[in-house]
This record gives structure tokens, C-alpha cells and sequence, in this order.
């Protein structure tokens, strides 16, 4: 029996057919354009897959492949199968089940989806839930993600405006400026050590390299105080959504309410996009809420979606062929 799909794994010459194909999904971001994925390719194995029906391109699956298990894709905030706005589930699943039989083949256990919180879609896309029914997928990991949704009014509580007042009587500036390097060195990558003893999953050299590639899509934001350099933001903007990619102030933070404005201005320079996304505020792969984080974003009036991570077995694509 002839298959009604072929699929492949990613090629180089594959570049502008992939990219273009994402600019016109209903479930993808920049984040799964090449020129994002492949900022840190050789830290990991690429294994994205390209799904056709003849020589048309239907899906892709941005991943990599580590031993026996392939990731959608670690290197990205989210992954998924990505599709157009026109596939129908009937041929969802027929897709999925195929690329579920190709990875089996290819001695592929498992596949470990970390998905679009569904803020990010254009249209609904709730394929992936179905599908994680029908075969049994763990559900080992969900995150609390919070968001703003811009339809709302937007109403921060009453410490906030508190902080809004002071900045206001201190004379924060904000600027959208290129001052990466300050950002990084003096603000975000000190604070992350202090705190949490990590660095910033993008060193200064990849930020800057990607938001020369995407402009429109990267942007920075910095806090002033007469010259001084008090809190910054990168933002990850997409179709519906701007997103807090990172965020940090001074050690005068408190005082200056510097971040506190910084936040405000940004979700009001927004509020045409859907969702102002905060991101996540879960710990210890989800099963810990960090209070005061998630507080500090629900003062600015955010609410609470989630971010699923499931593990398919690759074997159990028999218990699609029956649907």
C-alpha cells in the first residue's frame, strides 16, 4: 500500500521552502524560522522533519534528536507539528500516525513535545490534544504561564500603581534602544548569577546576532534614570503575542520602581496585540509555583494558561489506525 504521505528529514537546500511554509502556518512563531533555529546548531542534532502530499509541503516538526528520543525541539521555547489553517483532522491524524511509523523505523522510542502555550496560534489548533488522547501520551510536565489578555481592560492592583507613582516622581525614561551590551553586563546576566546562579540562555553575541536577523520580532527596552541604566526587556513579538523574553533591573530596583514602569510602558505600547505574555512561573519541571513570581505578574492584571509537555511512544501509532 502506497503511502499518502512522504516524509524527510530537513536539508539545507529545504531553507526558503521551510520558511515560508512557517510564515504561513496557523501554530508557528519566528522562533521556528531557520534562521532562529539554527543560531546554536551545533549544540544540538537537528532531526526536523518535512511532511509532503506529493510535492506539496503539509507540516513540519522543528526537532532534535538525542539517542532514541526525538525533541520538538530543545533549543526552542515551544514546538509542535506545524500545519496550515486549511488541514483537516482526518488528515491530522493520518499525518501524525505517518510520522509516528517513520520515527518507529528509525529506531525512535519516543517523542517529547514541549507545546505552544495557545495563546500563539492564530486560529484554534487543538489537534495535538486529541492526538495525545487517542495514543495515550504522557502528560510528565505542565507549566503555569501567564498572560495578559488584551481584550480586557487593563487594571494593575494597587502596589503596582504605588510603584508607578515613585518611578514617575523619580524621572524614569524608557527607550526602545540597541544597548545590549549594557543590558547584559550590568543588568541581566549579574542579576541572574546573583539570584539564581545561572546565565541568560542567549549570551550577548546570539541576542544581538538574532535580533539583527529579526528586528521586528526582537526588541530591546531599557530603563533610565538621568543617563543611568536601571532595568531592561527583550521582547518576543509575534502575530498575537508580546512576550517578556527577559527582564531584570538593578539592585535599586525597589527603589527606583524602574522595572515597574518599564512593564507598565511595555503593556500599554502593546495592547493591540491579544496577549502580553509574562511566560512561565513554575519550578522543579512544574510541580512548584514560584508565589512571588507569579504574583508579581498577576499585579499587572495577568491570568493563568498553561504550557503542556507530553511523551508519545512512537509504537502506539497503532491506536490511530482504527480511527
Amino acid at each position: 500500500m502506497v503511502k499518502q504521505y512522504q516524509i524527510r528529514l530537513y536539508q539545507n537546500e529545504d531553507f526558503a521552502l521551510w520558511n515560508d511554509f512557517i510564515s504561513k502556518a496557523k501554530n508557528a512563531t519566528f522562533l521556528f524560522h531557520r534562521n532562529f533555529m539554527e543560531y546554536h546548531k551545533d549544540r544540538f542534532d537537528d532531526y526536523s522533519l518535512m511532511v509532503f502530499d506529493n510535492k506539496k509541503l503539509v507540516a513540519v516538526l522543528p526537532a532534535n534528536r538525542v539517542g532514541d528520543t526525538v525533541y520538538s525541539h530543545q533549543g526552542l521555547s515551544y514546538g509542535t507539528l506545524v500545519t496550515n489553517e486549511d488541514v483537516r483532522i482526518k488528515e491530522y491524524i493520518t499525518i501524525f500516525k505517518e510520522l509516528m511509523v517513520f520515527l518507529n523505523e528509525q529506531t525512535i522510542l519516543t517523542l517529547e513535545c514541549k507545546l505552544l502555550p495557545k495563546l500563539y496560534n492564530t486560529t484554534i489548533a487543538d489537534e495535538m490534544d486529541y492526538l495525545s488522547f487517542l495514543m495515550q501520551a504522557n502528560c510528565f510536565r505542565t507549566d503555569v504561564y501567564l498572560a495578559i489578555d488584551m481584550n480586557q481592560e487593563y487594571h494593575p492592583n494597587r502596589n503596582r500603581k504605588r510603584a508607578l507613582k515613585i518611578a514617575s516622581e523619580l524621572n524614569i525614561e524608557i527607550r526602545q534602544d540597541q544597548n545590549y551590551k549594557g543590558f547584559w553586563n550590568e543588568i541581566l546576566t549579574p542579576n541572574l548569577k546573583e539570584r539564581f546562579q545561572v546565565t541568560p540562555v542567549h549570551t550577548l553575541d546570539e541576542i544581538q546576532k538574532l535580533a539583527d536577523f529579526f528586528p521586528n520580532q526582537i526588541q530591546l527596552f531599557n530603563a533610565y534614570q538621568e543617563g543611568d541604566l536601571k532595568a531592561g526587556v527583550v521582547m518576543f513579538l509575534t502575530d498575537n503575542v508580546a512576550h517578556f523574553q527577559y527582564s531584570s533591573g538593578g539592585n535599586d530596583r525597589n527603589e527606583t520602581a524602574a522595572l515597574d514602569v518599564l512593564f507598565d510602558f511595555i503593556i500599554q505600547k502593546f495592547s493591540s496585540k491579544r496577549y502580553v505574555s509574562f511566560g512561565s512561573s513554575s519550578e522543579n519541571n512544574g510541580l512548584q509555583l514560584n508565589e512571588g513570581l507569579a504574583y508579581w505578574k498577576e499585579s499587572f492584571g495577568a491570568k493563568t494558561t498553561v504550557q503542556s509537555f507530553l511523551r508519545f511512544t512512537t509504537s502506539n501509532y497503532t491506536k490511530l489506525e482504527s480511527i
